[in-house]
């Protein structure tokens, strides 16, 4: 037996066993919504997806897969089943936490602040509806992606190319040492050959939110960001290397009323260093108690300090 050939059989032993230590936490979600047909009434239309405990009991998948579902049922990886209820839908997060009476075992949650482009995932899930666990292997081919679904837009992406199909919705997204650095989603109708993912930390904050107010709430100014590096702020022309660039200010918004700008790129909120999506969202909703998020922008090369009212809204 060659080199290659031992190096290649220890890497797909190596992924069998992981496969076979997390699978158990991985679960199919079948959802019945209700349609409306002409002249026979109401029929039940079935969806799929994916989802993963994360704690025993609780199950975390995406939004669009629970949404106006009128029942909801996990299918376990040994064939068992049962009616879940939702505890919670997250839609500009596109995160839903569900609850089960079975207590399975939790995935390891996995650090996504840590991912790197190039390291190898694992997408697991049911693909079209397919009973799982089903894998697909990829690499991290970006990371800080933001994206424009329908009627949703979602910040702070991990791009991989492992294929995720209808029905992966939901399910984690593994990395090599078989922890979850994200939920991935099929949210994208017009992705070819790359999907993505909802980085884990944002999970754990989605959580985080439920624990600290019993229910989710939106806690926003009104922009959407992405992360800019060293080559998009010389192709700006900026005097700094890392911030977040506002791609989008909502009209109305808090953010538009203060004065916010396409193209303002915030370095810093309350003082702290801000080089993802995940720090301004973070400093956003800790600033709830008083009110207020304090930025400091580049616009063009000018440095200007500004005071942006928080809304909170419960979902």
């Amino acid at each position: 037996m060659g080199v290659a050939t031992s190096f290649i059989t220890k890497i797909s032993s190596d992924v069998a066993k992981l496969i076979d230590e997390v699978k158990e936490s991985v679960v199919t979600i079948v959802t019945e919504i209700p349609h409306l047909f002409t002249l026979f009434g109401y029929r039940p239309f079935t969806g799929f997806g994916s989802g993963f405990a994360i704690e025993p009991g609780y199950i975390i998948t995406n939004a669009h897969v629970v949404r106006n579902a009128a029942t909801v049922n996990v299918l376990y990886y040994d064939g068992s089943s049962e009616e879940a209820t939702v505890l919670a839908v997250d839609p500009h997060r596109d995160l839903a936490l569900l609850k089960v009476s079975r207590a399975i075992k939790p995935i390891k949650l996995g650090d996504s602040d840590n991912v790197k482009v190039g390291e190898f995932v694992l997408a697991i899930g049911s693909p079209l509806g397919l009973p799982g666990p089903s894998v697909t292997l990829g690499v991290v081919s970006a990371v800080g992606r933001t994206i424009v679904g329908e009627d949703i837009i979602l910040e702070d992406l991990i791009q991989t190319d492992a294929a995720i199909n209808p029905g992966n919705s939901g399910g984690p997204l593994v990395n090599a040492e078989g922890a979850a650095i994200g939920v991935t989603t099929a949210i994208i109708p017009y992705a070819q050959g790359i999907g993505f993912a909802i980085p884990i930390n944002t999970v754990k904050r989605f959580v985080e939110m439920l624990r600290r107010f019993g229910r989710p709430v939106r806690v926003w100014i009104g922009v959407y960001v992405a992360p800019i590096n060293p080559s998009t702020a010389f192709a700006l022309s900026l005097p700094i290397s890392e911030g977040v660039v506002v791609v989008r200010v909502v009209p109305g918004s808090p953010a538009h009323r203060a004065r916010l700008r396409e193209g303002d790129v915030i370095v810093r909120a309350n003082d702290k260093k801000v080089k993802s999506v995940k720090d301004l969202r973070t400093a956003i909703e800790d600033s709830i108690d008083r009110g207020y998020v304090e930025l400091e922008i580049y616009r063009g090369r000018s440095l200007i300090k500004i005071e942006v009212p928080i809304v909170v809204e419960e979902l």
